[in-house]
């Protein structure tokens, strides 16, 4: 057997391998790994334990808080992030669109958004807490501000870069302004503006643990909140566990809409 041959049955071999184990399963692969390394690491006391917790501590923290209302905290903080989202994203879209069909509107809008997304989440905390009190208004105004930036950069751009010639080819059919909109631009669009959503939902969860530092008694933020006013680093990384779960399966049901509604798009796929 020549060496040619043999390089045909490795890669033969590795091809194999890879339609055998599940992508989902690759994704997998770093997280167990760090798991096992730090459950590892505090176990032989190379890692101190008040400092990270081992794994199945912080899975057994969990289960103690699965008993005494986490449900509950679970469930505020991902209503928060809902309405939040919702609101933010729907007044991105009408002013992203704005911005990005209309130079007007770009040139009177765009600057002062620019500059309002450089503010960090936590310097709006004291101007809400004195404009709208510390009941939930100004929680779910501070996450809208966080998803709204990523979704109006998302819509403005995806429209402005719309390759010239799909609007050209547009008008010589004659398509009315709404039709062109309908039929071209939003299309033409969509995958930025899913990037913008994805971006703004993540930031969302992550301006949600600022927005529950604001007198909440309930949520995951009041658990890390509580967690560190109580040296219990095992409540704080359980909550940051439980953070990271929900961020990627809220990111899961959107990209999975992403797939649906771009069904159509014909896109380089990666090996």
């Amino acid at each position: 057997m020549n060496k040619q041959t043999l390089a045909v049955d490795k890669a033969t071999a590795s091809h194999s391998f890879k339609l055998r184990l599940p992508r989902a399963a690759w994704g997998l692969l770093l997280p167990v790994l760090a798991l096992l390394a730090a459950e590892v690491g505090v176990r032989s006391g190379a890692i101190p334990d008040n400092l990270l917790p081992a794994p199945s501590e912080i899975a057994a923290t969990i289960a103690e808080l699965a008993r005494h209302g986490l449900t509950g905290h679970v469930l505020a903080s991902t209503v928060r992030v809902a309405i939040g989202f919702a609101g933010g994203a729907l007044l991105a879209i009408v002013l992203g669109a704005a911005v990005g069909l209309n130079r007007t509107a770009e040139a009177l809008l765009d600057p002062t958004f620019q500059a309002l997304r450089a503010i960090p989440s936590l310097a709006w905390v004291p101007l809400l807490l004195l404009w709208l009190g510390i009941d939930e208004a100004p929680k779910l105004v501070l996450i809208g501000i966080g998803a709204f930036f990523p979704v109006y950069m998302g819509v403005a751009s995806g429209i402005r870069d719309v390759d010239r010639k799909l609007i050209d080819a547009a008008r010589l059919y004659r398509l009315s302004r709404f039709a062109l909109a309908r039929r071209v631009l939003l299309p033409a669009a969509l995958p930025a503006i899913f990037t913008g959503l994805r971006n703004g939902l993540s930031l969302a969860w992550m301006f949600m643990v600022a927005a529950e530092l604001i007198a909440a008694s309930q949520g995951l933020g009041y658990l890390l909140s509580d967690g560190r006013e109580t040296s219990r680093a095992d409540i704080v990384l359980a909550a940051i566990v439980l953070l990271a779960l929900l961020g990627k399966a809220s990111d899961s049901l959107m990209r999975r809409l992403e797939n649906r509604l771009l069904a159509w798009r014909d896109s380089y796929a990666p090996a």
